[in-house]
């Protein structure tokens, strides 16, 4: 008997969500992203309460003196494939940081040489991956171009989607909306929301003073941990001695 009932149709795919493209966002100035390249990570990250820096497994694969710095293309696909990285390349503006949401999948790479190539060609600055890449020697040998992702794989993509790119995303533990800004070294990824970047770039180029003199007393050995045992006079708290509990001054200064 022939089967006329054909595949079901839960296996099909359809128009709408999970196929769209957004070619067109705001993006930051250019100056202001330039401003972000003068800070590493942790200053960005401690400026904004230590809640925007995405999760340390996704970390540089490539050289250890490239940073990644620009605003995000997003890309989510189904993990596994790349048809929407593919097309990213042909969205994404000169300066621009990919970003691809492939679900923390650790089963196939979302891209390998061939795709960072071609986007080295058309003037991105680098990918963040949420995922795995392959080619990493290959894409070592790319002057300049950083990949950051949770590791690698020699598993390579399918390219049949579903898969969006420019709407918002979730790579490593953050939202990340098309135009904020990737800032990435060694120490990992901040995303920078759009709307907030003028602000904090300010905020950061005036405490840098302050954060340069501290630091420098510190490496000449002039610190104090006052404000430790502050903290813990204010918590109520005891050392102990070997001999038994060691006497704590009140913390209102009382003898």
């Amino acid at each position: 008997m022939s089967n006329t009932a054909g595949k079901p149709k839960s296996a099909e795919m359809y128009p709408g969500p999970g196929f769209r493209l957004r070619h067109r966002f705001e993006r930051p100035a250019p100056e202001v992203v330039a401003g972000f390249g003068e800070f590493a990570t942790p200053d960005v990250s401690d400026l904004m309460n230590r809640l925007y820096t995405m999760t340390s497994t996704i970390h540089n694969l490539t050289a250890n003196n490239l940073r990644i710095l620009g605003p995000a293309c997003t890309v989510k696909v189904y993990p596994g494939d790349n048809l929407a990285v593919h097309k990213s390349l042909d969205i994404a503006q000169p300066g621009d940081v990919i970003v691809v949401d492939a679900g923390a999948s650790t089963m196939n790479a979302v891209l390998g040489d061939l795709v960072s190539n071609k986007a080295r060609h058309r003037g991105v600055q680098g990918f963040v991956v949420d995922g795995l890449v392959r080619d990493i020697e290959e894409i070592r040998e790319i002057p300049g171009f950083p990949v950051f992702a949770r590791g690698v794989t020699p598993i390579g993509p399918l390219h049949r989607g579903p898969g969006e790119v420019n709407f918002p995303i979730s790579a490593g533990g953050i939202v990340v909306h098309p135009g904020d800004i990737i800032v990435g070294d060694l120490n990992g990824v901040v995303v920078v929301p759009r709307e907030m970047a003028d602000g904090l770039l300010e905020r950061l180029r005036l405490r840098r003073a302050l954060e340069a003199e501290y630091k420098e007393s510190v490496r000449r050995g002039e610190f104090s941990n006052a404000w430790v045992d502050r903290l813990f006079a204010e918590a109520g708290v005891q050392g102990e001695d070997a001999d038994g509990p060691a006497s704590a001054p009140p913390a209102n200064g009382a003898a």
